[in-house]
């Protein structure tokens, strides 16, 4: 029976009791960024700077949804294609 709660509490040791956060998005130092076209390479690095998982592009006049993603970062771009705006949400 000893044996059994061992390996009982072995096992639940794995699961955490603490939840784990979702790296959550950091916007500062992204106005580098502002002005440059978006590409697939500029994304990935805003993806890099922010700590964040998700990358939503938003063209001009483009409707998102209102939902809030704490690892989510959104970059706005202008008609040209260039980055207008970064934020996290």
């Amino acid at each position: 029976m000893r044996k059994m709660v061992l390996v009982g509490c072995g096992l639940a040791t794995g699961c955490s009791t603490v939840p784990s956060k979702p790296p959550a998005c950091a916007a500062a130092g992204t106005n580098a960024f502002i002005g440059m076209m978006a590409t697939s390479k500029t994304g990935a690095a805003i993806l890099s700077a922010t700590h964040s998982r998700q990358l939503r592009w938003a063209a001009p006049g483009a409707m998102l949804t209102m939902d809030f993603r704490p690892d989510r970062v959104t970059v706005r771009t202008g008609p040209d294609g260039k980055i207008t705006a970064i934020n996290c949400d």
